[in-house]
């Protein structure tokens, strides 16, 4: 039998964890032995998130010399499953109600089987904090594209926000996150808010507030509501901020059709994300459905009756999910079927 060598855990596994302390609380890393820093309830997740992205960006590295930091420990964070494969990316994971939060190099396969996580894009961590332009510019596009950036905000807030979060709060958060100013402030007309038909309810912005994800700020017009974030890795998003607009208003119309409309936000919120993580040139989605749900805010058993309205109303072709997997595929509506294996599902 060929045993396998012992190698060095290597430095692309960060951890963080929260401690109460007199007055409020601690921020103690274990890569950074002599430091703890104290914090406010208020700016706990935020200081955390800054802290393991400035580990990212100290040690940058590229692709064919990343592993897979949770095989190397073992795989003891999350179930088993059929082993490592997949490319590697960076995986946010959130233990003990937020008390500590790890990010790590993990292939495709463990980031998938890790519960509270999400996978977060390089170019969201391993950018530098924005500084305000102190020249004008000509501004050339940067960053992915619409549906890229509408996709990895999706992954990123399934892992920084609270897992109960709601649908109708996640809606406004995608949008409160893609179209903030380099200092942390957006505001966002009526008209935005109708679209996500929400310009009435104010359950989300508690919500959020609680979570203390953002929090409202007086002055704004009195067709718009202002708000300040306070999730300071947002900042490592790219600097293009008309690009990320537009991206904004993709999403906006990804889950504001008209059949979409009549539907609660838990189906349109599903129906972006399906958007965003279709490929536009096969006019498929492939997907993990436990990925699907921490993203949506729900349970897996939740998502498929999501799934089956969204099929019933017209805005979804088909969808599959392999019960020993967890594989998703779907098509849109245009379709009439899809295969998976040895079964396959037909509309309705």
């Amino acid at each position: 039998m060929r045993l396998r060598t012992a190698c060095p855990a290597t430095p692309r596994a960060w951890t963080v964890e929260l401690r109460s302390h007199t007055g409020g609380l601690v921020l103690i890393c274990r890569h950074c032995p002599h430091a703890i820093t104290p914090i406010t309830a208020v700016s706990a997740r935020s200081a955390a998130l800054t802290h393991l992205a400035r580990h990212v960006r100290s040690d940058l590295r590229p692709p064919h010399l990343r592993i897979c930091q949770c095989h190397e420990r073992g795989c003891h964070w999350h179930p088993r499953h059929r082993g490592c494969a997949g490319p590697i990316h960076l995986l946010l994971a959130c233990e003990r109600g937020g008390r500590l939060w790890r990010l790590i190099d993990a292939c495709t396969a463990c980031a998938a089987a890790t519960t509270r996580a999400a996978v977060v894009p390089d170019t969201v961590l391993a950018r530098a904090p924005l500084q305000p332009a102190t020249t004008r510019q000509r501004r050339r596009p940067k960053g992915p594209g619409e549906r890229t950036r509408a996709r990895e905000m999706l992954s990123y807030l399934a892992a920084a926000l609270p897992e109960g979060t709601s649908a109708a709060a996640r809606l406004l958060a995608l949008q409160c996150a893609l179209r903030m100013s380099t200092h942390m402030r957006v505001r966002l007309s009526k008209g935005v808010l109708r679209s996500l038909r929400l310009d009435a309810a104010a359950a989300p912005w508690r919500e959020l507030e609680h979570a203390r994800w953002l929090r409202t700020t007086p002055g704004g017009a009195a067709n718009e509501i202002a708000a300040e974030l306070l999730d300071a890795t947002l900042l490592g998003q790219a600097p293009a901020r008309p690009d990320r607009r537009r991206s904004a208003d993709w999403a906006l119309r990804a889950g504001s059709s008209s059949a979409a409309r009549v539907l609660g936000p838990p189906p349109r919120l599903a129906s972006v994300y399906l958007a965003a993580n279709t490929d536009p040139e096969s006019g498929t989605g492939l997907g993990d459905l436990g990925q699907m749900a921490r993203a949506c805010g729900t349970q897996p058993a939740e998502l498929a009756s999501t799934l089956d309205q969204l099929v019933r109303t017209g805005l979804l072709g088909s969808w599959q999910a392999c019960p020993d997997s967890g594989d998703l595929q779907w098509i849109p509506a245009r379709g009439t079927g899809i295969r998976v294996g040895d079964y396959e599902r037909e509309v309705p």
